[in-house]
C-alpha cells in the first residue's frame, strides 16, 4: 500500500499565530499528539507536538529553582536565539518543529515505516505539490499490519484449511511437522501429537489464527516418548 491508501485526510491543523494554550486544549480535546502548522497558502510550515509543549512546561521563570528534570530538558537550549524562542515563545510558529519528515501520496508503506523508525517520529505529513493532503501515523501502519487478516467467519472448507495449515507448518523449522498432526472440523484447527518445546503450542496457535477461515485453535499435544527423541 501507499500513503494515499493509509493517510487520514481529515487533519486538524493550526495557523502559525495560534497561541500555545489553544494548541494544548486542541490536542487534549481531539485526543491527538500533534498538529501541522499551515501557512496562508496551505503550505506546511512545521508541526507542533506534545514534546514541544512539554519543553515549554519545563522552562521556569528567571530566579526560580529548577528541578533536575526541567534542568535536563532546558540545558543549553536557550544558548541560541532559536532555542530561546522555542523555550519562551507563546505561538505555534515559535515552538514548531520545522525539520519535517514528509512523504508523497505514492510513497510505499514500507518506506514510511522505515522513515518513522530512522527519524524517531510518530507521524508524517503527506504532501501534494507542497500542500498537505493527509497524515500517516504509526496507528495507520499498525492497522495495516494487523488488520489485513480475514474475519473468522470467512467461508473456507475444512479440506482447504487443512492444506493451508500443513503448508504453513512445513515453512517453519520449529513446527515439528513430523511429530504434530493437524486436523480441521467446522473451522476449528486441532493439533495432535507430540511437542518437544512449550513454546511450540503458542507458535502453532499464532500460525493457525493467522489463516483466513480459522474459527478456533485447540491443542492435543503431549511430551514425546523417549524413542521418538532417540533416547534409549
Amino acid at each position: 500500500m501507499r500513503a494515499k491508501d493509509l493517510m487520514t485526510t481529515t487533519v486538524v491543523t493550526v495557523a502559525p499565530e495560534a497561541r500555545l494554550a489553544d494548541v494544548a486544549h486542541l490536542l487534549a480535546d481531539r485526543g491527538i499528539s500533534a498538529v501541522p502548522v499551515l501557512g496562508p497558502g496551505g503550505e506546511v510550515q512545521g508541526i507542533v507536538t506534545e514534546a514541544d509543549l512539554v519543553r515549554q512546561l519545563a522552562s521556569e521563570p528567571a530566579g526560580r529553582p529548577r528541578g533536575w528534570f526541567r534542568a535536563l530538558l532546558t540545558q543549553r537550549a536557550a544558548d541560541t536565539a532559536k532555542g530561546f524562542a522555542r523555550l519562551h515563545g507563546q505561538r505555534a510558529r515559535d515552538v514548531m518543529t520545522t525539520e519535517l519528515v514528509a512523504v508523497e501520496e505514492d510513497t510505499p508503506s514500507e518506506q514510511i515505516a522505515q522513515l518513522m523508525e530512522e527519524r524517531g517520529v510518530k507521524r508524517v505529513p503527506v504532501l501534494r505539490d507542497g500542500k498537505l493532503v493527509g497524515v500517516v501515523s504509526r496507528a495507520d501502519l499498525l492497522g495495516l499490519a494487523f488488520g489485513t487478516a480475514a474475519p473468522p467467519d470467512v467461508a473456507v472448507s475444512d479440506a482447504r484449511l487443512l492444506r493451508d495449515v500443513e503448508r504453513a507448518m512445513r515453512e517453519q523449522p520449529w513446527a515439528d511437522a513430523y511429530l504434530v498432526f493437524p486436523s480441521v472440523e467446522d473451522g476449528v484447527v486441532t493439533f495432535h501429537g507430540w511437542c518437544r518445546s512449550p513454546d511450540v503450542p503458542r507458535a502453532l496457535r499464532v500460525l493457525a489464527e493467522s489463516l483466513p477461515g480459522v474459527k478456533d485453535v485447540q491443542m492435543d499435544l503431549r511430551e514425546p516418548p523417549g524413542f521418538l527423541l532417540g533416547v534409549p
